[in-house]
């Protein structure tokens, strides 16, 4: 069984690829392992090379599958208070939400930590094991492409560091034992992260194609002699469009479905504007309530009340633990609010069509991506305390209100990021035109090289 993709089929080792961040259009050559194309106007990577890009990946899933399995199979933490003990699982938050009439909360905590991390690593395996085979089966494509939209979702990560973050407080009311799942769960997230370093989507892709894995007919376009300077187009006058889950560059129609992956193709996201919009608004709603309201009410012998996501920051300060409150600050305070107004930030610059700090922008949008589902933490040390801290008049943690609003708010600001089309920024600038040829930028002027880890070049598009 080799370690590489097979050989892509003759006439693709030059590829068009078109950036996520910025809309230009590049052709991508053929590169050597360790290679990382980049876009020349905005840094943003378009492929990344690996020497292994089938086999290792393989390995690395199969190992957090495995690690993941007795993280959700053994006791997670375990709390002994005057005589008394509780052992909580990972899962066992979402029976405590429940409890508490939290219900969405509930699946919230179900889905991020235990559904989709198990439904994705699972969806992985099946597409690089299917692509080992000598006969791949031909709904290898539909998989990969449940397995792209579940990626923002598993939080494996962040609930590894909220637990940690709970354990700061309770090994101050009581004795806290690590259960078997501690170190599972610390094992399968460096697996994660070491398996999507070492997965490369557009190499599955690639080699889908190769093997003539298309969820839809391929349509075969006449060769034209067009006259120099026009953009290239199809046999009906389709323009190139890239799809926004496989990268796939080919002339369509808006609408029609990407040959490779199924998904139905636009030359940018629909109703992007007014989705983010609604989204931000429905976010910047419930922030209030969810920094206004407590979030849960910590009564020990009798005595405590409840805690506001700020207070919980002034206690940890207070106790001596500031790192750990300047953690949960930024994560639960000042991250949403960056997102909260970056985002709008973006919106309003594209109705006005500035091209203010274009560059600077796009960072920031690939920031807030990036950091958006970090926010999660107090959900998550939430979720922790109140499955361990049930000792009825001795001590008990109940969740609040505010939880629910503060995950929402998390889960909104997450969604509007995916709603906005940053390429709208650069179309508004008007770096794009609306129908520019591939084979330059809009303007007519020859793109940049892009810029390339090995100081390798590529050719503008």
């Amino acid at each position: 069984m080799s370690g590489s993709a097979p050989p892509l089929p003759a006439g693709t080792a030059l590829r068009l690829r078109q950036c996520d961040d910025c809309g230009l259009t590049v052709r991508l050559s053929h590169a050597e392992p360790g290679v990382d194309w980049r876009c020349p106007r905005c840094d943003a990577v378009l492929r990344r090379h690996r020497e292994s890009p089938l086999v290792t990946p393989l390995a690395l899933a199969m190992t957090a599958l495995i690690f993941c399995i007795v993280t959700l199979t053994t006791p997670f933490l375990t709390l002994r208070l005057l005589g008394q003990m509780r052992v909580s699982h990972v899962e066992s938050g979402a029976y405590a939400f429940a409890h508490d009439g939290l219900w969405l909360l509930a699946a919230l905590l179900v889905a991020t930590i235990v559904l989709v991390p198990l439904l994705r690593l699972s969806l992985r395996l099946a597409v690089l094991g299917g692509l080992t085979l000598r006969h791949p089966p031909p709904w290898l494509p539909w998989l990969l492409r449940a397995h792209e939209r579940l990626a923002a979702w598993s939080m494996l990560e962040v609930f590894l560091f909220g637990a940690l973050v709970s354990y700061t407080r309770l090994a101050d009311l009581a004795e806290v034992e690590f259960g078997p799942a501690v170190y599972s769960l610390g094992a399968v997230v460096l697996a994660m992260v070491a398996a999507d370093a070492a997965f490369e989507p557009q190499a599955a892709w690639d080699a889908m194609e190769s093997r003539g894995l298309m969820v839809a007919p391929h349509r075969r376009h006449k060769a034209q002699r067009l006259p120099a300077g026009q953009p290239a187009r199809g046999a009906q006058g389709e323009a190139p469009i890239a799809c926004h889950c496989c990268h796939r560059v080919a002339p369509a129609r808006p609408g029609d479905p990407c040959e490779r992956c199924g998904t139905a193709l636009h030359p940018r996201k629909p109703r992007s504007l007014q989705r983010a919009w609604a989204l931000i608004v429905a976010a910047t709603i419930l922030y209030i309530p969810a920094n206004y309201y407590p979030v849960m009410t910590i009564v020990t012998l009798g005595q405590g009340g409840p805690h506001t996501i700020l207070g919980g920051v002034v206690e940890f300060v207070e106790t001596g633990f500031w790192p750990l409150g300047l953690i949960v600050f930024l994560a639960s305070v000042a991250v949403p609010m960056l997102k909260l107004v970056g985002l709008a930030v973006m919106l309003v610059c594209v109705q006005r069509r500035s091209a203010w700090r274009l560059a600077g922008r796009t960072r920031l949008y690939r920031i807030i991506e990036v950091l958006g589902r970090w926010s999660m933490i107090d959900v998550f040390v939430v979720a922790v305390l109140i499955a361990l801290v049930r000792f009825g008049v001795l001590a008990s943690i109940n969740a609040e209100i505010g939880a629910a609003c503060f995950g929402a708010v998390v889960i909104l600001t997450m969604l509007a990021a995916e709603a906005f089309d940053p390429r709208l920024m650069w179309d508004a600038a008007g770096r794009n035109a609306p129908a520019a040829s591939p084979h330059r930028e809009a303007g007519g002027q020859p793109a940049a090289a892009p810029r390339l880890a090995t100081g390798h070049s590529a050719t503008d598009a």
